[in-house]
């Protein structure tokens, strides 16, 4: 039969206030506030608080660890641990500005030794079709191991 296509439209809407300096509160409905600042590394930057830098790695690497328990579920694959660590590079750009260059995420994906191989496949799914990284024309680059949870971890865990 033929399936409806049904179209979905959301708004993710966030409000930011300056409260001085280098200092912003970020809000969202019903969610914590958040406080947002310049990163120490540049001018008047504020050390010890979540930057906009930060932020855009964290995004990024959220959406590809949530996007990928999506895909397990799913797929039906057993996933044991996940941890992606993300790292956002800065330098001078081809385009002879400053800015993001790059965005690293590693991960370290533990499931069924029989389900190795298809949770590589599930990650790599995960890291094309991850919202964010697709919003951005910086290159983020996904480095994935998949590992069998094995019996001396089970009896550890």
């Amino acid at each position: 039969g033929s399936r409806m296509s049904i179209s979905k439209d959301f708004r993710y809407k966030v409000g930011v206030a300056w409260e001085g300096d280098r200092i912003t509160t970020v809000t969202s409905p019903d969610k914590p506030e958040l406080t947002v600042a310049t990163p120490p590394e540049f001018k008047n930057g504020v050390p010890g608080v979540w930057s906009p830098e930060d932020l855009l790695v964290a995004a990024t690497a959220s959406c590809f660890a949530v996007t990928l328990v999506a895909v397990a579920e799913r797929r039906e694959l057993p996933l044991h641990s996940l941890h992606v660590s993300g790292t956002g590079h800065l330098t001078a750009r081809d385009d002879g500005r400053f800015g993001f260059v790059a965005i690293e995420l590693t991960a370290v994906v533990r499931t069924d030794e029989q389900t190795v191989d298809a949770m590589e496949r599930a990650a790599k799914h995960a890291g094309r079709a991850c919202l964010v990284s697709m919003a951005l024309d910086v290159p983020v680059h996904v480095d994935v191991s998949v590992k069998p949870i094995t019996r001396a971890l089970e009896v550890v865990a």
